[in-house]
Formats: C-alpha cells, sequence, structure tokens
C-alpha cells in the first residue's frame, strides 16, 4: 500500500537512536544524549526577542515562497562580505530547515540513473534524497583524517552531483583549500553540479572556512546550503537557506510551494536580526565546544582509544572496530550504560566500525559518559 520510492530509504537513524533515548528515559534512567545535532544551549535573547516582536507588529501570515525580501537581502550580504559568494537575492531561497534544502536542491539536480557522489562517512539524509531521486549514491572511501582520494577515480558519465560537508557531521573534518580546489577543477572537467552543505562553517576551531563557490570558474555550478540552527542555537526554529544558480532555485521553489510554502513568517524576521546583530554569542558558544571537544577527545585517548581530534562541527566519529564495532557498541552503551550516540553504519558502507559522538552536552556530563564507557566497554 506504499510508495515503492519511500521503500528506497529508511528512517533517520539518529531520531531513532532518540526515541530509543526518549524512552528509557521516561522509565526513570539517567540517559545521557550524545546522539543528536543539536547545540545544548538556548537560543540568544536577542534574537528569540526579536521573534516576539515580529508576532506583535502581526507578521503571522504568509509570505513570498522563497523569503521575505529582508531575509534573503541579508543572506546575500553574508555571503559576500564572510563567503566571497556574489550571490543575488534573487539566487537565494529561504527554507524550513536544512533537510527541506538538501532535499529539494538533490531533486532540482538529480532525475532516474543518475549518480551522485558521497563521501564516506557523510550525513544520512544526503543518501536518503539521493535515493528518493531515483538516482544512484556512489561512495568515495577516506582516509584516517576523513580526508578523501581523488574523487575523480569516481566520476562517471552518469555523475551529476558531488556533495560535500565542510565542517563535516559525522566526522568534524574540515576541508582546507587544496581539497576544494580539486573538486573544484574535477567539477568544472566534468561538468558536474557541486552541492556545499556548509552548516557548520562558524562552528570550527583552529581553521579557516572556505566556500567552494567562491573559487574561479564555480559560481554558476555550486548550490550553497547553510542556516541558523546550529551557529545560532536555533534548531527547532527551522530556518536555513540555498544559494544556487537561478535555474536551480527556480527548480526547487517549485518543489518548495507545492510543499511546505516557506518557513514561518516571524522565524524569518528574526533570521534578519541573528545576520545583523554581533556574533559575540556564537563566539562564546564555540570556545566551549573546543573545550568539551578537548575533554571528550583526551577522556577518550587516555582510555586507549585511537582519536581523530575533529576541526568542527561538535561531533568526533571514533573507531571501535575493535571493541565489536558500531552497532554492538551503539547498542551496549545505550542499554548498558544509557549513553545514545548514533551507529557509524548510517553513515556510509565504509564507516560500521565506527561511533558518531556529539558534544553538544554538559561539561560535567561528559565526564560522565567517559566513567560509562570505560565500565561497559573496555
Amino acid at each position: 500500500m506504499t510508495s515503492a520510492r519511500l521503500d528506497l530509504i529508511e528512517e533517520s537513524a539518529t531520531l531513532a537512536i532518540a526515541k530509543l533515548a526518549s524512552e528509557l528515559a521516561g522509565r526513570g534512567n539517567d540517559v545521557i544524549t550524545m546522539s543528536l545535532g543539536e547545540p545544548d544551549f538556548d537560543t540568544p535573547e536577542y534574537i528569540s526577542e526579536s521573534a516576539f516582536q515580529s508576532i506583535r507588529r502581526g507578521e503571522t501570515h504568509y509570505t513570498p515562497a522563497a523569503g521575505i525580501p529582508e531575509l534573503k537581502n541579508a543572506i546575500a550580504e553574508k555571503l559576500r562580505t564572510e563567503n566571497k559568494l556574489d550571490t543575488a537575492p534573487d539566487q537565494i531561497l529561504v527554507t524550513p530547515g536544512a533537510k527541506q534544502a538538501v532535499f529539494q536542491s538533490v531533486q532540482a539536480v538529480l532525475d532516474e540513473g543518475d549518480e551522485a557522489i558521497l563521501l564516506d562517512p557523510a550525513w544520512v539524509t544526503y543518501d536518503a534524497c539521493i535515493r528518493y531521486a531515483g538516482a544512484r549514491t556512489v561512495w568515495v572511501p577516506t582516509d584516517q583524517d576523513f580526508m578523501p582520494p581523488d574523487i575523480g577515480d569516481y566520476v562517471t558519465g552518469k555523475t551529476k552531483l558531488i556533495i560535500i560537508n565542510s565542517p563535516g557531521n559525522p566526522s568534524g573534518a574540515v576541508f582546507g583549500k587544496k581539497y576544494l580546489t580539486e573538486i573544484a577543477e574535477i567539477a568544472i572537467d566534468n561538468n558536474i553540479t557541486v552541492l556545499s552543505d556548509e552548516i557548520y562553517e562558524k562552528i570550527i576551531y583552529g581553521k579557516k572556512h572556505y566556500s567552494i563557490g567562491s573559487f574561479d570558474g564555480m559560481h554558476d555550478r555550486v548550490i550553497t546550503i547553510n542556516g541558523f540552527s546550529k551557529s545560532y542555537a536555533m534548531t527547532g526554529w527551522r530556518l536555513k537557506y540555498m544559494a544556487a544558480p537561478p535555474d536551480i532555485v527556480r527548480a526547487a521553489l517549485k518543489l518548495q510551494s507545492h510543499s511546505v510554502s516557506h518557513a514561518a513568517s516571524f522565524v524569518q524576521h528574526a533570521g534578519v536580526t541573528a545576520l545583523r546583530s554581533d556574533h559575540g554569542s556564537v563566539d562564546s558558544m564555540v570556545a566551549e565546544f573546543e573545550a568539551r571537544r578537548d575533554i571528550l577527545v583526551d577522556g577518550l585517548k587516555s582510555l586507549g582509544f585511537n582519536c581523530t581530534k575533529p576541526d568542527g562541527a561538535f561531533y568526533l566519529f571514533l573507531n571501535v572496530a575493535d571493541y565489536g564495532g558500531g552497532d554492538d557498541v551503539a547498542e551496549r552503551l545505550l542499554t548498558e550504560a544509557y549513553i545514545a550516540v548514533t551507529p557509524g553504519s548510517a553513515f556510509g558502507p565504509e564507516s560500521s566500525g565506527f561511533i558518531r559522538i556529539s558534544y553538544a552536552a554538559s561539561r560535567e556530563r561528559i565526564y560522565d559518559a567517559l566513567t560509562r564507557i570505560r565500565d561497559t566497554i573496555l
């Protein structure tokens, strides 16, 4: 009775783990949740107040499907000054969430039988969107630092899209200029579109973020996706955007106008405030994430784990192949230690030996988790 196309994709692993963790907590267990990609900070007060003021002004009705002009202008200014992207407001589509932006972008580019390149490991939703389009995911393995080899070896005549995510989920890896230049050259030489998911761009430690859309020859072949959820702790607000060539924006807008219509009106006005206000709260949050990262990495190393320290985002992708593999370790941590992590198998075929640990948790909970890990799987 259900669609064959939907049978091609699976439930989000991260949300499934979160559901199990919630059920365990509901039974009175002290569950440490380290599975969701959600900052544990409150949205800055000035952003929340902006939404309240918007509601009081009566800005609670339909907006243009592509987003209110004030927000699109603010996004264009942000992309121009911070990312060196010469993007006009009519090349921007505001979406209710990054998943919606990714979904619409992939559907706008891919046809049945096309191929899209993903780096293993990759965020779970990319593959689901590719499958839904009737296309095929071509997985490219990465090295111990989660950097890709020559992606060109995986390009065929059917390759229409390369998806990159830097800083990355689940690895926290940050692509430097060298890797991005190589990807740009492959895209130009083979007439391939690049989807660059930059949602974690501000959560970066000691590295510089580069937008591949600013590279020579890439302006007309890159879809840049970004938003507010991670940098401004606005996950529940569902506010993101995509910047892309006009034909892709028009195609994605068709899908949005027939499905979700637009992002919430007062949330869009709060987004304007977020972009045009002081970013001190963002800097403070990033500094705290860095401190938590160091606590987690140092603690795991002291337990004997071989950790690659992430340069961005708020995840650690930990190799637990010697302890039974990602699925087994994730299950044991949840059922025996009441720690919710995500098994690596959700992120790619070569990642089953890993677990993803989110350090978007307090320092005290991270210390507690380290003790429970030691007592459970060592």
